[in-house]
């Protein structure tokens, strides 16, 4: 059995967090991750709350659940900043800080990190040396607190329209530019299959710069199960690889939740 965890924004809508983490704790799954630490979604709409960080820290310990990874910035930067623009600098470094704390409540030592949106009528050389730079200050302060940083492409195409990192072509350049061991490319092979398919072969030239994957099933954003993508294939040659680390499921249940998650198990099992 692969090593999964599970996104708990899309799931169980209309519930808090902790709610969540104990209804994926009663389906049989063992991690989690999870987006913003002072955000809640309801599986509509993303509201400035805080989540109760030490209720689902007593929650995942009691339960032996895993905190995989959480969010540090969002992806057009109106959390945490953008790594496209270099005047966002200290306000992203700062909440980098703040999301390592939060992380080290949960012992957690992964984070997703976004680079933002393209900014008009700005060179895109100037874009893209903000961001090394940015990340290159990131890596190190993640050095120092054992926390590896994951750089997550997106697809600009249905879900995040004016995304700088829409290629993993670009992902590993940014990554190996940079050169920490603490920095790594998250691949989203539901972002990846939109914008630039060749997924398997993509994935084993590069394994040793993937940190995580997500995974989901398109059109929809759906289930593994059902749709274009041969999951089965991608997982198993993953595994052949030697890629020991979790498969996140971030998608949207197509069916009640507590029946899409009995089922996404029984299709990987």
């Amino acid at each position: 059995m692969f090593n999964l965890d599970l996104c708990i924004e899309p799931l169980f809508p209309g519930l808090n967090s902790s709610e969540k983490i104990i209804k994926i704790a009663s389906s049989g799954f063992k991690a989690i991750e999870f987006w913003f630490w002072d955000h809640e979604f309801d599986g509509v709409n993303l509201t400035p709350r805080p989540k109760d960080i030490d209720e689902i820290s007593s929650i995942v310990s009691d339960r032996d659940i895993t905190v995989n990874n959480i969010v540090v910035n969002a992806p057009d930067g109106s959390i945490g900043g953008s790594l496209t623009n270099i005047n966002d600098k200290s306000k992203y470094l700062a909440r980098l800080e703040e999301t390592i704390s939060i992380a080290k409540k949960l012992r957690c030592s992964k984070m997703i990190t976004c680079t933002g949106n393209i900014i008009e009528g700005v060179p895109i050389e100037s874009q893209k040396d903000s961001i090394l730079q940015i990340l290159s200050a990131a890596a190190e302060m993640a050095k120092q607190e054992g926390i590896t940083l994951l750089l997550e492409a997106l697809n600009s195409t249905i879900d995040h329209p004016g995304y700088y990192l829409t290629s993993t072509r670009e992902g590993f350049e940014i990554i190996r530019t940079v050169g920490s061991p603490n920095l790594k490319l998250l691949y989203d092979v539901y972002h990846m299959q939109i914008m630039e398919g060749n997924l398997i072969n993509t994935i084993l030239a590069n394994i040793e710069d993937i940190g995580h994957f997500h995974m989901a099933n398109l059109p929809g954003r759906i289930e593994l199960y059902d749709g274009e993508i041969n999951y089965k294939k991608i997982l198993e040659s993953i595994d052949a690889a030697g890629y020991n680390g979790y498969y996140g499921l971030e998608y949207w249940p197509s069916v009640d939740t507590e029946k899409s998650l009995v089922e996404t198990l029984q299709y990987l099992q």
